[in-house]
Protein backbone atom coordinates (compact mmCIF):
# COMPACT_ATOMS: atom_id res chain seq x y z
CA UNK A 1 0.00 0.00 0.00
CA UNK A 2 2.84 2.35 0.87
CA UNK A 3 4.51 1.72 -2.48
CA UNK A 4 1.24 2.46 -4.29
CA UNK A 5 0.85 5.78 -2.46
CA UNK A 6 4.43 6.74 -3.25
CA UNK A 7 3.90 5.88 -6.92
CA UNK A 8 0.72 7.95 -7.02
CA UNK A 9 2.43 10.92 -5.38
CA UNK A 10 5.31 10.73 -7.82
CA UNK A 11 2.85 10.58 -10.71
CA UNK A 12 1.02 13.67 -9.41
CA UNK A 13 4.32 15.50 -9.05
CA UNK A 14 5.34 14.49 -12.56
CA UNK A 15 2.07 15.79 -14.01
CA UNK A 16 2.36 19.03 -12.01
CA UNK A 17 5.91 19.54 -13.27
CA UNK A 18 4.82 18.94 -16.86
CA UNK A 19 2.26 21.77 -16.76
CA UNK A 20 4.13 24.19 -14.48
CA UNK A 21 5.06 27.47 -16.21
CA UNK A 22 8.75 27.74 -16.97
CA UNK A 23 10.83 30.40 -15.26
CA UNK A 24 12.39 31.46 -18.58
CA UNK A 25 9.49 31.86 -21.02
CA UNK A 26 6.86 32.26 -18.30
CA UNK A 27 4.27 30.13 -20.08
CA UNK A 28 3.23 26.51 -19.74
CA UNK A 29 4.93 23.95 -22.03
CA UNK A 30 3.42 24.03 -25.51
CA UNK A 31 1.39 27.19 -24.84
CA UNK A 32 2.47 29.51 -27.64
CA UNK A 33 -0.93 31.18 -28.00
CA UNK A 34 -0.60 33.14 -24.77
CA UNK A 35 2.69 34.61 -25.96
CA UNK A 36 1.45 35.46 -29.46
CA UNK A 37 -1.57 37.31 -28.05
CA UNK A 38 0.28 39.37 -25.43
CA UNK A 39 1.12 43.07 -25.90
CA UNK A 40 4.86 42.52 -25.98
CA UNK A 41 4.74 40.00 -28.82
CA UNK A 42 2.45 42.28 -30.86
CA UNK A 43 4.89 45.22 -30.88
CA UNK A 44 7.98 43.20 -31.77
CA UNK A 45 9.16 42.81 -35.35
CA UNK A 46 11.62 40.44 -36.99
CA UNK A 47 13.21 40.11 -40.42
CA UNK A 48 10.17 38.26 -41.78
CA UNK A 49 7.74 40.93 -40.55
CA UNK A 50 9.85 43.68 -42.12
CA UNK A 51 10.26 41.81 -45.40
CA UNK A 52 6.54 41.09 -45.88
CA UNK A 53 5.25 44.55 -44.89
CA UNK A 54 3.41 46.48 -47.60
CA UNK A 55 4.93 49.92 -48.40
CA UNK A 56 2.99 53.14 -48.02
CA UNK A 57 2.38 55.09 -51.24
CA UNK A 58 2.39 58.91 -51.05
CA UNK A 59 1.19 60.88 -54.07
CA UNK A 60 3.15 64.01 -54.95
CA UNK A 61 2.61 66.41 -57.81
CA UNK A 62 5.74 65.04 -59.50
CA UNK A 63 4.92 61.36 -58.97
CA UNK A 64 4.60 58.88 -56.13
CA UNK A 65 6.91 57.89 -53.30
CA UNK A 66 6.97 54.31 -52.01
CA UNK A 67 7.79 54.47 -48.30
CA UNK A 68 8.65 51.26 -46.40
CA UNK A 69 6.32 50.52 -43.50
CA UNK A 70 9.30 50.08 -41.15
CA UNK A 71 11.96 52.80 -41.28
CA UNK A 72 15.40 52.70 -39.74
CA UNK A 73 16.79 54.31 -36.57
CA UNK A 74 14.24 56.63 -35.05
CA UNK A 75 12.39 57.92 -38.10
CA UNK A 76 8.88 58.31 -36.69
CA UNK A 77 5.66 59.69 -38.13
CA UNK A 78 6.70 63.33 -37.67
CA UNK A 79 10.05 62.81 -39.41
CA UNK A 80 8.42 60.73 -42.15
CA UNK A 81 5.90 63.49 -42.93
CA UNK A 82 8.61 66.11 -43.00
CA UNK A 83 11.01 64.09 -45.19
CA UNK A 84 8.57 62.73 -47.75
CA UNK A 85 5.70 65.22 -47.90
CA UNK A 86 7.03 68.68 -47.08
CA UNK A 87 10.73 68.52 -47.98
CA UNK A 88 10.37 67.49 -51.68
CA UNK A 89 7.92 70.31 -52.37
CA UNK A 90 9.99 72.91 -50.56
CA UNK A 91 13.19 71.77 -52.30
CA UNK A 92 11.53 72.02 -55.72
CA UNK A 93 10.37 75.57 -54.94
CA UNK A 94 13.81 76.66 -53.77
CA UNK A 95 15.21 76.81 -57.31
CA UNK A 96 12.29 79.00 -58.41
CA UNK A 97 12.91 81.46 -55.58
CA UNK A 98 16.53 81.86 -56.71
CA UNK A 99 15.51 82.92 -60.23
CA UNK A 100 14.57 86.36 -61.42
CA UNK A 101 11.15 87.25 -60.06
CA UNK A 102 10.29 88.69 -63.50
CA UNK A 103 10.83 85.39 -65.32
CA UNK A 104 7.90 84.38 -67.54
CA UNK A 105 5.22 82.06 -66.20
CA UNK A 106 5.91 79.23 -68.65
CA UNK A 107 9.56 79.12 -67.64
CA UNK A 108 8.69 79.05 -63.93
CA UNK A 109 6.05 76.34 -64.40
CA UNK A 110 8.38 74.15 -66.44
CA UNK A 111 11.22 74.51 -63.97
CA UNK A 112 8.90 73.75 -61.06
CA UNK A 113 7.65 70.59 -62.78
CA UNK A 114 11.22 69.43 -63.46
CA UNK A 115 12.20 70.19 -59.89
CA UNK A 116 9.28 68.20 -58.48
CA UNK A 117 10.13 65.21 -60.67
CA UNK A 118 13.74 65.37 -59.53
CA UNK A 119 12.75 65.59 -55.87
CA UNK A 120 10.29 62.72 -56.34
CA UNK A 121 13.13 60.53 -57.63
CA UNK A 122 15.39 61.57 -54.76
CA UNK A 123 12.66 60.82 -52.21
CA UNK A 124 12.25 57.29 -53.57
CA UNK A 125 15.99 56.66 -53.34
CA UNK A 126 16.11 58.10 -49.81
CA UNK A 127 13.18 55.89 -48.77
CA UNK A 128 15.12 52.80 -49.88
CA UNK A 129 18.13 53.93 -47.85
CA UNK A 130 15.97 54.27 -44.72
CA UNK A 131 14.25 50.90 -45.24
CA UNK A 132 14.66 48.73 -42.14
CA UNK A 133 15.22 45.75 -44.43
CA UNK A 134 18.70 47.17 -45.04
CA UNK A 135 19.51 47.08 -41.33
CA UNK A 136 21.42 44.33 -39.57
CA UNK A 137 20.30 42.45 -36.45
CA UNK A 138 21.37 45.36 -34.25
CA UNK A 139 19.20 47.74 -36.24
CA UNK A 140 16.14 45.52 -35.78
CA UNK A 141 16.93 45.14 -32.06
CA UNK A 142 17.20 48.92 -31.71
CA UNK A 143 13.77 49.35 -33.31
CA UNK A 144 12.28 46.70 -31.03
CA UNK A 145 13.67 48.39 -27.92
CA UNK A 146 12.24 51.71 -29.09
CA UNK A 147 8.85 50.08 -29.62
CA UNK A 148 8.93 48.43 -26.17
CA UNK A 149 9.72 51.71 -24.41
CA UNK A 150 6.92 53.49 -26.27
CA UNK A 151 4.40 50.69 -25.58
CA UNK A 152 5.07 50.14 -21.87
CA UNK A 153 5.74 53.72 -20.76
CA UNK A 154 2.99 55.60 -18.96
CA UNK A 155 0.91 58.34 -20.56
CA UNK A 156 2.59 60.97 -18.38
CA UNK A 157 6.00 60.13 -19.84
CA UNK A 158 6.04 58.31 -23.23
CA UNK A 159 9.78 57.55 -22.96
CA UNK A 160 10.08 56.41 -19.34
CA UNK A 161 12.89 53.85 -19.52
CA UNK A 162 13.02 53.61 -15.72
CA UNK A 163 9.42 52.45 -15.39
CA UNK A 164 9.27 48.87 -13.93
CA UNK A 165 6.96 47.68 -16.72
CA UNK A 166 9.44 48.93 -19.34
CA UNK A 167 12.36 47.26 -17.58
CA UNK A 168 10.47 43.96 -17.27
CA UNK A 169 9.47 44.09 -20.94
CA UNK A 170 13.04 44.82 -22.09
CA UNK A 171 14.36 41.97 -19.95
CA UNK A 172 11.72 39.60 -21.32
CA UNK A 173 12.73 40.57 -24.85
CA UNK A 174 16.39 39.84 -24.06
CA UNK A 175 15.52 36.57 -22.32
CA UNK A 176 13.54 35.28 -25.29
CA UNK A 177 16.32 36.26 -27.71
CA UNK A 178 18.95 34.40 -25.69
CA UNK A 179 16.65 31.42 -25.23
CA UNK A 180 16.15 31.22 -29.00
CA UNK A 181 19.92 31.31 -29.43
CA UNK A 182 20.48 28.58 -26.82
CA UNK A 183 17.98 26.22 -28.44
CA UNK A 184 20.40 26.10 -31.38
CA UNK A 185 23.72 26.48 -29.55
CA UNK A 186 23.19 24.36 -26.46
CA UNK A 187 26.86 24.45 -25.41
CA UNK A 188 27.04 28.24 -25.14
CA UNK A 189 27.84 28.38 -21.42
CA UNK A 190 28.40 32.14 -21.34
CA UNK A 191 24.95 32.99 -22.66
CA UNK A 192 23.36 30.37 -20.42
CA UNK A 193 24.90 32.15 -17.44
CA UNK A 194 23.65 35.49 -18.77
CA UNK A 195 20.18 34.00 -19.16
CA UNK A 196 20.03 33.00 -15.49
CA UNK A 197 21.06 36.50 -14.43
CA UNK A 198 18.41 38.12 -16.62
CA UNK A 199 15.64 35.83 -15.33
CA UNK A 200 16.49 36.66 -11.71
CA UNK A 201 16.79 40.35 -12.55
CA UNK A 202 13.32 40.32 -14.12
CA UNK A 203 11.92 38.59 -11.03
CA UNK A 204 13.37 41.34 -8.82
CA UNK A 205 11.87 44.08 -10.99
CA UNK A 206 8.45 42.42 -10.90
CA UNK A 207 8.69 41.83 -7.15
CA UNK A 208 9.34 45.55 -6.70
CA UNK A 209 6.36 46.36 -8.94
CA UNK A 210 4.15 43.98 -6.93
CA UNK A 211 4.99 45.85 -3.74
CA UNK A 212 4.49 49.18 -5.47
CA UNK A 213 1.11 48.51 -7.10
CA UNK A 214 -0.57 45.10 -7.24
CA UNK A 215 -2.90 46.06 -10.10
CA UNK A 216 0.00 47.23 -12.26
CA UNK A 217 1.86 44.02 -11.40
CA UNK A 218 -1.04 41.78 -12.48
CA UNK A 219 -1.49 43.77 -15.69
CA UNK A 220 2.25 43.61 -16.45
CA UNK A 221 2.26 39.81 -16.12
CA UNK A 222 -0.64 39.57 -18.56
CA UNK A 223 0.96 41.96 -21.06
CA UNK A 224 4.23 39.99 -20.94
CA UNK A 225 2.61 36.52 -21.03
CA UNK A 226 4.14 35.59 -17.67
CA UNK A 227 2.35 33.27 -15.26
CA UNK A 228 2.69 34.32 -11.59
CA UNK A 229 4.31 30.96 -10.73
CA UNK A 230 7.16 31.69 -13.14
CA UNK A 231 8.31 34.84 -11.34
CA UNK A 232 7.30 34.25 -7.73
CA UNK A 233 8.96 32.11 -5.08
CA UNK A 234 12.18 30.22 -5.67
CA UNK A 235 13.28 30.48 -9.28
CA UNK A 236 15.31 27.61 -10.69
CA UNK A 237 16.77 28.11 -14.16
Amino acid sequence: MKKINIARREERERIADSIRPGAILGTRPGDDTTWRNCDLAKVLIDEHTVKDAEPQIINLSGGTVSIPKHLNFGVGEVEKTMLFKHLPTLSAQTDILRDDIYANTDYVTKKLDNGEKREWQKANVFAKVLDLRNANAKGVAYENRRRIVAEFSGSENPFDTGRPEVQAALLTYKIRNIWGHLTTFKRDISNRRSLRKLVHQRAKVLKYLKGLDRDRYDLALKRLALAPESVEGEIVV
